[in-house]
């Protein structure tokens, strides 16, 4: 049974197994990611998948090796807490909705109304959490051109 994107053990190993293996073979990473958090039915294994993978990517970093984060909508809860926003660049399809929680709980914690757009993938460029928005369709040679940028040639 499909159960909303959510991370659990199995998608946590498999990231965290890419990432080492990336790292080992001097490779960048992509990830894209579409998520509603932490797959709660699995409880603290699932959570320590965030730990697990960031630490993946410290080892990835210490090779000099780029992460590159593509979030795609929604990316939301523990993702977005960890790995989704850990990139060398983070960059967001338009319209994505991005954040730990989600803005009607939010608005219920904080008893106040959010600005327009919120959580959006161009409000947080704007407020300096993503460092591009870029649609789908132009998103291959975006990472064409990133990829250039980051890596040395290959011979």
């Amino acid at each position: 049974r499909f159960i909303g994107g959510s991370m659990g053990v199995v998608v946590g190993e498999k990231i965290t197994r890419a990432i080492e293996r990336a790292a080992t073979r001097r490779l960048p990473v992509i990830v894209v990611s579409a998520s509603g958090g932490a797959r709660m039915m699995e409880g603290a294994l699932s959570l320590m998948q965030m730990a697990k993978i960031s630490a993946a990517l410290t080892k990835l970093g210490a090779v000099r090796m780029p992460y590159i984060s593509v979030l795609t909508d929604p990316t939301t809860g523990g993702v977005t807490a960890s790995y989704a926003m850990l990139g060398d660049l983070n960059i967001a399809e338009p319209g994505a909705l991005i954040g730990f929680a989600g803005p009607r709980v939010i608005e219920q914690t904080i008893r106040q109304k959010l600005p327009k757009g919120f959580q959006r993938s161009e409000f947080l460029v704007e407020h300096g959490m993503l460092d591009a928005v870029v649609p789908r369709n132009e998103l291959k040679p975006f990472l064409q051109r990133a990829l250039e940028f980051f890596c040395d040639p290959v011979e």
